[in-house]
C-alpha cells in the first residue's frame, strides 16, 4: 500500500482548491531527479549499456584481431603524458590507445569488455533476487520451524568465505567441464559455456553465493511488514498466502530490495573482474577488464596504457553504480520525504 503526500492545488487568487495526492513513487522519482550525483552515475550506465549493445559499430577493430608486428604499439600522444616511454616507444596511429603484446586494439577490446561487465550487472542481481526474494519471504512468512531450519542452511553457507567459495567452484566447474564426452550433459554445458564465452560457470559460481544476504534481508523485511493493519485486512476478506505475498508484502518491500541489488553490482563486477585477472573468469579471447589488466601488468613500469585505460572503465563503471545505488537509496527512504 503506497503511502502519499498531500500536494495543495491553488486557484486564481491564490485561493487553495483541493489537494492532490502524490504517490510514493512519484515523489521517489522527483527526488532520484534532483540526486546530480545518481543522474550521473545513470548517464554513465546508460552510455556503458549503448557502448556495449553497439559495440560492432563504435570499435574500430575486432577484439580478437591480433596484428603481431603492431605489439606493443602506441599513439604519439601517450609518450607525450609518459616522457619515460619516449626512447623505446614504436608510434603507430592506427590505434587510438595502443596495442597490446600480441597487437590487438586496446580500446575496441575494452569497448567488447563492457559488455562482460554489464552482463554480470544484469544477471547476477537478477539470480540474488530470484532465489533470495522466494527463498527469504517463505521463511519470514511462515515463520516458526520453517523459518529456524532456513535461516539455518543460511547460516551454514555464511561460514565459508565467499571469495574463497567462489574460487573453488570455478575451479570444480572449470577442471569437471574441461574435456567432456560429446553427447553427455557435461558435454552441452560445456559448449554453453564455450558459446558465452566463459560467463556461465561465472554467474552459477555469483548466484549460489550471492543470494544469501538477499535471503536474510527479504526476510527481516516480510517479518516486519506481514503483521500490519493491511495484512490482517486481507487475511479478514479471505485472501490467501500466495495472494497476500504477491499482491501486499513483495510491493511493500520490493523497493528497498532492488536499491540493495543496485548497490551490489559493484562488488560483483569486481568479483568477475578479479575471477578473470586470477584466470577462473571468462574465456580467452573474449575479452573483460580484469583479463586485460592481468595482461598488461607485467608491463606496468613499460607500458601503463595497457592497465590504465581498462582499469579507468572499470573504476568509473563501479562509481557509477555506486552514484546510482546511493541516489535510489534516498530517493525511496521515506524517512527522507520532505527533506529535499
Amino acid at each position: 500500500m503506497a503511502v502519499r503526500s498531500d500536494v495543495l492545488r491553488v486557484g486564481a487568487g491564490g485561493v487553495p482548491l483541493t489537494r492532490q495526492r502524490e504517490s510514493l513513487w512519484a515523489d521517489a522519482v522527483r527526488r532520484l531527479l534532483r540526486n546530480r550525483a545518481a543522474i550521473i552515475g545513470g548517464l554513465i550506465v546508460v552510455g556503458l549499456a549503448i557502448l556495449a549493445i553497439g559495440a560492432p559499430v563504435f570499435a574500430p577493430k575486432s577484439f580478437s584481431e591480433q596484428v603481431l608486428t603492431d605489439n606493443n604499439v602506441v599513439p604519439a600522444w601517450i609518450p607525450r603524458v609518459f616522457p619515460f616511454m619516449q626512447p623505446y616507444a614504436r608510434i603507430s596511429d592506427g590505434y587510438p590507445f595502443g596495442a597490446d603484446y600480441v597487437g590487438r586494439d586496446l580500446l575496441s577490446r575494452v569497448i567488447y569488455g563492457a559488455r562482460v561487465s554489464l552482463t554480470v550487472a544484469l544477471v547476477a542481481p537478477l539470480i540474488s533476487l530470484l532465489i533470495g526474494v522466494v527463498y527469504g519471504s517463505i521463511s519470514g512468512f511462515f515463520g516458526g520451524r520453517t523459518d529456524s531450519i532456513m535461516m539455518r542452511i543460511v547460516d551454514v553457507l555464511y561460514a565459508f568465505p565467499t571469495l574463497l567459495f567462489i574460487i573453488l567452484l570455478m575451479a570444480f566447474f572449470r577442471n569437471t567441464y574441461a574435456k567432456p564426452d560429446p553427447g553427455t550433459v557435461a558435454y552441452a554445458i560445456s559448449q554453453l559455456d564455450q558459446r558465452t564465452g566463459g560467463l556461465l560457470f561465472i554467474f552459477v559460481g555469483l548466484g549460489i553465493t550471492a543470494w544469501e544476504t538477499m535471503a536474510r534481508l527479504t526476510r527481516g523485511q516480510v517479518l516486519s511488514v506481514r503483521e500490519k493493519e493491511f495484512i490482517e485486512a486481507a487475511r479478514t476478506v479471505g485472501s490467501g498466502n500466495g495472494r497476500i505475498m504477491l499482491r501486499h508484502i513483495l510491493p511493500n518491500i520490493i523497493g528497498v530490495l532492488v536499491v540493495y541489488e543496485t548497490l551490489a553490482i559493484p562488488a560483483y563486477i569486481s568479483t568477475e573482474a578479479f575471477l578473470s585477472f586470477i584466470g577462473l573468469g571468462v574465456n580467452p579471447p573474449t575479452p573483460s577488464w580484469g583479463i586485460m589488466i592481468a595482461d598488461g601488468a607485467p608491463a606496468i613500469r613499460t607500458y601503463p596504457n595497457q592497465v590504465l585505460l581498462p582499469a579507468i572503465m572499470l573504476a568509473i563503471t563501479m562509481f557509477a553504480f555506486n552514484f546510482l545505488g546511493d541516489g535510489l537509496r534516498d530517493a525511496l527512504d521515506p524517512r527522507l520525504r520532505g527533506t529535499q
